[in-house]
Parts: C-alpha cells; structure tokens; sequence
C-alpha cells in the first residue's frame, strides 16, 4: 500500500515565524507531486495568517504571522491538509520547448564540459535535449528555474568561481540540474549555450516558466537565434 503525505511529512521550525515542511527525502517526482498538491490546496483553502509560500524541491517553507498562529498549530491544521493530497489529480503539465544556441559564445563552457566529461559538443547537445525535464520550482532571482534532473552523463560541478555576470537567456548546467538565467546577473552555473526567448517579463512580473511545467531544450543555429530575438 502506498504512503500517504502525511506518512511522508516531517515539520521543522525555521524561525519564529516560518515552518518547514518536508515531504520526501530525495529530488524525485513523487515528492515534486505532493508538493504542488499542498501548494494548489494552500491556494484554493487559504490559512489565516500564513504570508508566504516557498517551495523547493521536496519541501515549502511557510511564513506566517506569529501574532494569529504558532507553529504546533500550523502544524496541526497542515496534517489535515495533507490527509487530502491523496484525492487531488493534478492537471496535465504545460509542455514548453526552449531554442537553444549551443557552445560558441553563446555557451563558452561546453568545450570545457565536454572535456571533463569525455564525451563531444554534438553529444552533450544531443544529451541536454534528450530529457523532458521538471520545473520544480522558482528561486535565486525572479524567473530562474530550477530544473531537473540532467542526463547522469552530464553532471559536472559548478564553477569553482562565480561570474560576475551571465548574460540574459544563458543555459547552463550544475550537478545535476539544468536551468535558464532570465536576466544579466552574477551566477557559477557552467553555461553551454542560450536562447533568445524572453524567460522573465519585469514590467508585469511573469515568468515564461511555472512549477510543475516540462521543459525540452531544442537546438538552433546562429541565424535562427537572431530571428527568434528580433520577434
């Protein structure tokens, strides 16, 4: 017989004003499942005095107001909450394909992955669009999607230093994830290529990625970049 959520639940404080709830033990889809499901009952069954919902891999953080909940409290009403996870279907996922340039100056490590890891620049791009990957969730600035799990074959550290700056649209790869850098900022993910779609909308703060999408990376030439910017 299957676990329930609440089998799987283990409850941390983080402060005084925030709870960590941990539902699995390791990045996986079943954890990723429960929780956006505790995310879409958190949205439509709101808890008065919780703020704000972060989501991770296998875990949310829940800040909420110490003035209205304490945290065995949160906790209690978060079991029951759990005890429904079993009866929600999630809806089909969004499919989104991203063009990617590969290598070049577009992606200046990929010479250097392919180096570490053995394998050539045709292999590593066949490799990279080869998986639907999973949306698990949104952090490290606005519009960053962490995304997961790369080939075994593709693996690799990230850089030992950070960048200064990464230029908007960069791909780049760490451990085991993958992920798309929405705007120039500092950043120590090895980047192999980039694309020319928009991933973050500042003006009105939307993001071309949601949790719980698939993402397939799907290559393109030089020429095809400059057409899909100028759109």
């Amino acid at each position: 017989m299957a676990k329930s959520a609440n089998e799987f639940a283990r409850f941390q404080p983080a402060s005084d004003q925030s709870l960590l709830v941990y539902l699995g033990q390791e990045i996986g889809l079943d954890a990723h499942q429960r929780v956006i499901k505790l995310l879409r009952l958190l949205e439509h069954k709101p808890i008065a005095g919780v703020r704000d919902l972060h989501p991770a891999y296998c875990s949310v953080l829940i800040n909420f107001d110490m003035l209205k909940l304490r945290h065995e409290e949160l906790e209690a009403i978060l079991r029951s909450y759990l005890a429904q996870l079993e009866k929600d279907l999630l809806p089909e996922p969004r499919q989104i394909e991203i063009p990617v340039c590969y290598g070049g100056d577009f992606g200046p490590d990929l010479n250097h992955v392919c180096a570490t890891l053995g394998i050539n620049p045709t292999q590593a791009i066949e490799l990279h669009g080869s998986v639907s990957y999973i949306v698990y969730f949104l952090g490290f600035v606005p519009g960053f999607a962490y995304l997961g799990e790369l080939p075994k074959s593709l693996v690799i550290p990230r850089l030992p230093t950070p960048r200064r700056s990464v230029q908007k649209g960069s791909v780049g790869i760490a451990g085991s994830q993958t992920g798309v850098y929405p705007f120039a900022t500092p950043g120590g993910w090895r980047l192999i290529g980039r694309t020319p779609l928009t991933m973050f909308r500042a003006e009105n703060a939307i993001s071309l990625l949601s949790i719980g999408d698939r993402v397939r990376f799907v290559p393109i030439s030089p020429e095809q970049f400059i057409e899909l910017e100028n759109v």
